[in-house]
């Protein structure tokens, strides 16, 4: 295959295009040319629901080749070379091109959403002319206008647009690269669960993925890519941990509390900032059981977070703690490596079957992701749609349903085919069938892709467990039943302390009010999930009620929120305002509808606990909108919901 500098060949773009999907290639030649055309039959594509559809979109083979011939000829003309400009088809024509792209009627709101995701309109905030963020003559190199906590995907995307604005800032991350959680997570098989052309940025789309869905060296080499290729690494201080921070009303300035390598013993060195945003997110604080005799354990025990560089598992007791998604991910991974795996199991998951889960990118299509923008792009929107707000609309409960194991008609059908999916895959062991058959409705908790949990517990040397941990031992782990395992290895695969968050950071707004005790009891209140009455200039991303639970990306939502933090930042500097914060009226009102929303839907269902909830059964950690809704309300400031000093 040629690279992206080597001239494009012919033979090249026959090859690309007899393995693409023509549902894409569509798009291509009708965005191109403008022919309405390609629009009609019989070029319009059969609709496919499926994460990685046919790439024949259910299209005859002479209609097929047609498509594909006119793509060869516009490469060819150089109308879809790397530098070729592509136009913004506007609204109403985007409408009708997703429509004929996914074989379904689109609403229109989703028009200017997907153009901004697709690059072919802005997503930065129109920046008033001649105008700095605040009147700041001189700052030392111990002041910044905005200090960043964090230098996850979330911290990344913030900086990328503020350095795009021209506005100073600089992040401080405790750890000594960036990533995030996919620094963190380096366990076996640990991998994205959405479709990684999905999972990117909209304005640093990566050339090559190798696989539909990427495992973690891929997804952290990307975001060090990104980070360097944006200058936002040389804005990182490395290693370095916010202890605390304090609002100065008088000075209306941050003074935040750092432990940096220059500091001996528990000293510290304390900045100022305009502007404190936190990066920190949701899932990095890993929560272990509290069980008894876990520090009589004689080898090693670990959060799946912290899986040890030198652990080799070859040949070993391993003891898995948990199913949920992490352990789905760890179990196929090691199963055949491992001398016993033990699968200690408090809860049994669904989880849904994604045939090709494991498939490589054919190379025609990396050829065209790399040669044809116009193609990646579409092939974004297939992905990002694929896995996006399809789902929503059937996690709605009916208050007239029977079940307690569903909640509406397609809930149940969705029931049946992953219970199906179950019995195909482990019907023959009644053993593991009991074990492994959830009772609460699918999608209650957090959505599970199956990438060969069922097969690998068929496996000779792989036990599951149905009953919770309740302690260790020297040697092993005991589960409710009082049974002892006796293990070499034990992995917690028990997921994060949700609640907290940016509490955690020791953050104190106007007249002491601190944010730990705002967010008392794991109940955080937010306006938009962004920011918080009574903490000026401070904002948050991926904060409390802005998680997914029904599909989507967590990289778009970052962006979605960056673009509302900038929205405040532009507004502050145009009306020359020394700090914003939102008013406490709107905050309720929010909350409000965040609350009411939920429960009309599948995660305040009585028949499970998932981790979105608090111990008061409210849920605070995702979104209960979809995601063109959460677009919409976070894509500029709404002035009248805010206060300006």
């Amino acid at each position: 295959m040629a690279s992206v500098e080597d001239p494009i060949e012919h033979d090249d773009i026959v090859d690309a295009v007899a393995d693409a999907d023509v549902r894409v290639l569509l798009m291509v030649v009708a965005h191109a040319t403008g022919d309405r055309r390609w629009l009609e039959p019989p070029f319009t594509p059969r609709r496919d629901v499926r994460l990685i559809a046919d790439e024949d979109a259910g299209l005859p083979a002479p209609i097929a080749d047609e498509i594909r011939q006119a793509v060869v000829e516009l490469v060819r003309s150089g109308r879809l070379g790397p530098d070729a400009e592509i136009a913004d088809p506007g609204d109403q024509r985007m409408v009708q091109m997703m429509s004929v792209c996914l074989g379904q009627e689109v609403p229109p709101e989703y028009a200017p959403l997907v153009r901004e995701e697709l690059g072919f309109a802005s997503r930065a905030v129109e920046w008033p002319a001649d105008t700095l963020l605040v009147a700041a003559p001189e700052r030392s190199e111990l002041d910044h206008e905005v200090l960043v906590v964090g230098a996850g995907s979330s911290g990344i995307a913030l900086s990328h647009r503020l350095g795009e604005l021209g506005i100073d800032h600089t992040i401080v991350e405790r750890e000594s690269s960036v990533g995030g959680v996919w620094r963190d997570n380096r366990y076996p098989g640990a991998g994205v669960d959405t479709p990684n052309h999905a999972y990117s940025y909209s304005f640093a789309p990566p050339r090559r993925w190798s696989r539909y869905f990427a495992l973690q060296p891929e997804l952290e080499q990307y975001l060090t890519d990104t980070a360097d290729r944006f200058g936002v690494t040389d804005r990182i201080e490395f290693d370095t941990t916010v202890v605390g921070a304090r609002w100065n009303d008088e000075a209306a300035r941050w003074e935040v509390e750092l432990r940096t390598p220059d500091d001996a013993n528990d000293t510290t060195t304390t900045r100022t900032c305009r502007v404190l945003v936190s990066a920190i997110g949701q899932l990095n604080v890993p929560v272990v059981p509290d069980l008894p005799g876990l520090e009589r354990f004689e080898g090693p025990a670990f959060h799946s977070s912290r899986w040890p560089d030198d652990l080799d598992v070859h040949g070993r007791r391993v003891a898995v703690v948990g199913s949920g998604a992490s352990a789905n991910q760890i179990v196929p991974a090691i199963a055949d490596r491992v001398e016993q795996l033990t699968i200690v199991q408090r809860t049994a998951q669904w989880a849904r079957p994604i045939p090709r889960y494991h498939d490589e990118i054919p190379a025609g299509s990396q050829w065209l992701f790399e040669h044809v923008p116009l193609y990646a792009k579409w092939f974004r929107f297939s992905m990002w749609w694929r896995y996006g707000d399809g789902l929503l609309p059937h996690l709605e409960r009916d208050p007239d349903w029977p079940r307690t194991d569903s909640i509406n008609r397609v809930n149940e059908r969705h029931r049946q085919e992953m219970a199906q999916h179950i019995v195909d895959t482990v019907g023959d062991r009644p053993d593991l069938l009991a074990g492994c058959m959830p009772t609460y409705p699918p999608y209650g908790k957090r959505i599970v892709l199956d990438n060969g949990w069922f097969d690998a517990l068929t496996r000779p040397s792989v036990r599951l467990v149905p009953e919770a941990a309740a302690g260790l031992t020297e040697s092993g782990v005991v589960d409710a039943a009082g049974e002892e395992h006796e293990v070499d290895v034990v992995v917690f695969a028990t997921g994060f302390e949700v609640f907290q968050g940016a509490a955690r950071l020791g953050i104190v707004g106007r007249d002491g009010r601190t944010l730990a005790d705002e967010w008392a009891d794991d109940d955080p209140t937010t306006y938009l999930g962004i920011s918080v009455p009574g903490f000026p200039n401070f904002f948050l991303l991926q904060g409390p009620t802005t998680g997914l639970g029904h599909g989507g990306s967590a990289i778009f939502q970052a962006e979605c929120q960056v673009r509302h933090i900038t929205s405040c930042l532009a507004e502050l500097a145009r009306r020359g305002a020394r700090t914003i914060e939102p008013k406490e009226a709107p905050t309720a009102e929010y909350n409000r509808r965040f609350d009411e929303q939920h429960e009309r839907l599948i995660w305040t269902h009585p028949a499970m606990k998932p981790w979105y909830r608090n111990d008061a059964g409210r849920v605070v950690a995702i979104l209960p909108w979809r995601l063109v809704d959460f677009w919409a309300m976070t894509h500029d400031v709404d002035v009248a919901d805010h206060v300006f000093r």
